[in-house]
């Protein structure tokens, strides 16, 4: 579990989950005291394949322990 906090991060995989528009993304935090921890959530209605997520700049916002990611590009 991530501090409340905001992260920048850099997707490193994403994988479809079936049916829908559903995707894993695995993303890996850049800077600070959880640098280089990776975290996976599940993300729907990116209307982007999975493979051109792969490399994309990102952050990762956690309120709550709720965590929402916003993906540049």
């Amino acid at each position: 579990m991530l501090p409340d906090g905001r992260y920048d991060v850099f997707v490193v995989d994403a994988e479809h989950l079936g049916p829908g528009d559903v995707v894993r993304v695995e993303v890996t935090i850049l800077a600070g005291e959880q640098k280089g921890e990776v975290v996976s959530m599940r993300a729907e209605g990116l209307g982007v394949d999975e493979l051109d997520l792969l490399g994309t700049p990102g952050t990762l916002v956690v309120t709550e322990g709720q965590p929402r990611i916003t993906l540049e590009g």
